[in-house]
C-alpha cells in the first residue's frame, strides 16, 4: 500500500480534500484560543522582565498591586504598561470564554458590535471566544472518545474474530445485551448521582461508542484469518500475537479509518445533544451545545443559534466529506489490487 500514492488519490476529491483544509484550520485556530481571545495580556514587559500572564499566574505584588487578583483589564493596570518604557501586547480579542465585557450598556444577550464581533450570550461573555474555546474541547473530547472506542472495539472484535467458537458466541451475546441499554436513561441516572464532568461524560461515551468499531474488526478477522498467508504462518510456528498484529491487524485498519470520520462526527453531535439538554459539562466549560441551549431560551438571539449551528454543521458536514472521501480511496485501491 503506497501510502502517497492513497494521499495524492484523496486529494483528487475536491470536497474532501476541502473539508480537511477546514476542519485542520478551525482546530488549528481553537488551539491557540488563549493567545486570541484573552483578557490576560501575552506579554508584559514591566521593568525590564519579560513576563506572560496568559499562560502563567503572577501575583499582584510582581507587579506592586495591593489587590488579591489582577484585573488586566482595569485602567490602573493598565496605566503600569504605559510607564517608564514598560510596554504590553494584548490578544487581538480580549475577552476570554468567561469574561464578562461590564462595558456593554446593552442588555444581554447583546448583538454583534465592534467590541463582541459574534455577541454575548445571556451572561455578557462573548460568544467568538465560547465559540473558540469550544471548538477546542468539542474535537478534542469527541477524538478522545473516538480513539478510547475505536481500541476497545478491535481488541473484542479481533478476540471474537480470531479465537470464534465459544469466545465469539459468549462476547457477541454480551454485546447484544450491552447494546440493548438505554444509553440516555444511563446518562441521565449518572446526572443525578454524579455532578457534571468530563470524566463522566467520556466514560460513559466510550462505553457505548466501541460497538460500531467491534462489528467492522470482527467482520475482517473472521475473512483474513482464512486467507493463505495467515494460515501458511500458522503452519510455520509464528505465535498468534505475531501472526494478529503483522498478519491480520494491519488489514483490518482499512474499514476502521473509513468509519473513524463518520464516528468522530457522530460522538461530536452527542455531546452537543447532551449539553443542549443539559446533561453535558455544563456552562462552567464552553462548548456549542451549550449556546445553542442558551438560543432556545432567547429566540430573538439570533446570534447565539446562527453561529454555534453554524460551526456544528460545518464539522459535521465536513467529517461526512472526509469519510466519503478515504472510503473511495480505500475502495479504488482494493479493487486494483485485486
Amino acid at each position: 500500500m503506497d501510502r502517497k500514492n492513497l494521499f495524492q488519490k484523496f486529494r483528487k476529491n475536491k470536497y474532501a480534500l476541502g473539508a480537511s483544509i477546514i476542519v485542520l484550520l478551525l482546530l488549528f485556530f481553537s488551539l491557540l484560543s488563549e493567545l486570541l481571545c484573552n483578557d490576560k495580556p501575552i506579554v508584559v514587559y514591566y521593568q525590564g522582565s519579560l513576563f506572560f500572564p496568559v499562560y502563567i499566574h503572577y501575583e499582584p505584588s510582581t507587579f506592586l498591586l495591593n489587590y488579591k487578583e489582577i484585573d488586566y483589564q482595569s485602567e490602573q493596570v493598565k496605566s503600569l504598561w504605559q510607564q517608564n518604557g514598560n510596554w504590553v501586547i494584548y490578544p487581538p480579542i480580549k475577552f476570554s470564554y468567561n469574561s464578562v465585557n461590564n462595558l456593554n450598556n446593552n442588555p444581554f444577550p447583546s448583538p454583534p458590535s465592534s467590541i463582541n464581533f459574534l455577541g454575548t450570550d445571556d451572561r455578557g461573555r462573548d460568544v467568538l471566544a465560547r465559540i473558540l474555546y469550544g471548538v477546542r474541547l468539542n474535537i478534542l473530547f469527541a477524538l478522545a472518545v473516538t480513539i478510547v472506542s475505536a481500541l476497545i472495539g478491535v481488541f473484542l472484535g479481533a478476540v471474537q474474530g480470531y479465537a470464534g467458537g465459544k469466545y465469539d458466541l459468549i462476547i457477541q451475546r454480551c454485546i447484544e445485551v450491552w447494546s440493548a441499554l438505554p444509553e440516555l436513561y444511563i446518562l441521565l441516572l449518572a446526572s443525578t448521582l454524579f455532578d457534571s464532568s468530563l470524566l463522566i461524560l467520556f466514560i460513559i461515551l466510550s462505553l457505548f461508542s466501541w460497538i460500531s468499531f467491534n462489528d467492522y474488526a470482527r467482520a475482517e478477522f473472521l475473512r483474513i484469518k482464512q486467507k493463505e498467508y495467515v494460515l501458511a504462518a500458522k503452519s510455520l510456528g509464528l505465535s498468534h500475537i505475531k501472526i494478529i498484529m503483522r498478519h491480520i491487524l494491519p488489514n483490518t485498519l482499512i474499514p476502521i479509518i473509513t468509519l473513524f470520520p463518520f464516528r468522530l462526527g457522530a460522538t461530536l453531535l452527542a455531546l452537543t445533544s447532551l449539553d443542549f439538554l443539559g446533561l453535558g459539562v455544563g456552562d462552567s466549560y464552553p462548548s456549542l451545545g451549550e449556546l445553542l441551549n442558551q438560543a432556545r431560551g432567547h429566540i430573538d438571539a439570533w446570534w447565539l443559534s446562527a453561529t454555534s449551528f453554524t460551526v456544528l454543521l460545518i464539522f459535521l458536514v465536513s467529517f461526512v466529506f472526509i469519510g466519503e472521501g478515504i472510503r473511495d480511496v480505500f475502495k479504488d485501491d482494493s479493487q486494483q489490487s485485486n
